[in-house]
C-alpha cells in the first residue's frame, strides 16, 4: 500500500489529521460496496458511511450515510438549502468527484461539492468512509469529517 495513496489520504496527511487506511479485497460482484466493507473489516456496518452525489435545484451536493440506510432526497435537499434532488448521473458524479462510483471519497474531491453528513454520524467515536478506491477505507473521527468537508451535518438517512 506503500506510495499508493489517494487525494483523500494525501489530504487528511497534509493537514495533519488522524486516521487509519485500511484494505480489503474487493469482489466486484458484491451488491453493497459498503456493507462488503464492513464484513471485510469486522466493524460495525452503521459505522461505515456511503458516499453519494445528488443534484439539489441543478446543483450537485454529496450525501454522506451509513451503508444500512438509503439517502432521504428530500431531506437532502432541504439541508442543502434547496427544494428537489435527484441522484447524478453516475458519469458526472465521477467527473466532479474524481473518483469512480463505489470508491468516491468524501475527501479529496476534484471539486468541491456542498456535502451533507447523516447526523448518525456523532453516534460513533471514529467512523469509515471510502479512501477513494474500491476495497480501500479510511477511519477517522466524525468531527475531523466534518470539518475537513465543510460539511453540514442533517438528518438525510432514511
Amino acid at each position: 500500500m506503500a506510495g499508493k495513496g489517494t487525494p483523500a489520504t494525501t489530504m487528511l496527511a497534509k493537514r495533519k489529521i488522524k486516521h487509519s487506511v485500511h484494505a480489503y479485497e474487493h469482489d466486484p460482484a458484491a451488491e453493497s460496496y459498503g456493507l462488503e466493507a464492513a464484513e471485510a473489516l469486522g466493524v460495525e456496518p452503521g459505522r461505515v458511511f456511503k458516499t453519494l452525489v445528488a443534484e439539489v435545484d441543478g446543483k450537485l451536493t454529496v450525501g454522506v450515510v451509513p451503508v444500512t440506510h438509503q439517502l432521504n432526497l428530500k431531506a437532502l435537499a432541504a439541508a442543502a438549502g434547496g427544494k428537489r434532488a435527484k441522484m447524478a448521473d453516475p458519469a458526472a458524479a465521477q467527473r466532479a468527484a474524481g473518483y469512480v462510483v463505489g470508491g468516491i471519497s468524501p475527501l479529496g474531491q476534484r471539486s468541491r461539492l456542498p456535502l451533507v453528513v447523516d447526523e448518525s454520524v456523532h453516534d460513533w467515536p471514529t467512523v469509515y468512509c471510502s479512501a477513494g478506491r474500491r476495497g480501500l477505507e479510511i477511519e477517522l473521527a466524525p468531527a475531523d469529517l466534518i470539518a475537513v468537508t465543510s460539511a453540514t451535518v442533517a438528518a438525510i438517512a432514511s
